[in-house]
């Protein structure tokens, strides 16, 4: 087995630690922004059909967007970084 290092003598996969580091913190943050969007959209669509099946427009709506709104709320909360300091 051959010891190929970089240019800075470590290993390549150091090297790109970094990078590597933000990619894996940029598609959690994309998972998270959609987890929470389709939470939101998710609830509104229930409530929407709660009004229709029952005639009870708007209040299975506006019910359900305010479910969604909560849970996209906590869902961002949850994504927030943690200050170890604190």
């Amino acid at each position: 087995m051959s010891d190929q290092r970089g240019e800075n003598g470590k290993p390549p996969s150091t090297e790109e630690g970094s990078e590597e580091s933000a990619t894996r913190r940029a598609a959690s943050a994309y998972q998270g922004a959609v987890e929470a969007v389709a939470a939101l959209l998710l609830a509104m669509g229930a409530g929407y059909w709660v009004d229709q099946r029952f005639g009870t427009s708007p209040r299975g709506l506006l019910v359900g967007t305010a479910i969604g709104f909560g849970s996209f709320v906590l869902r961002l909360w949850r994504m927030r970084p943690r200050d170890p300091s604190a």
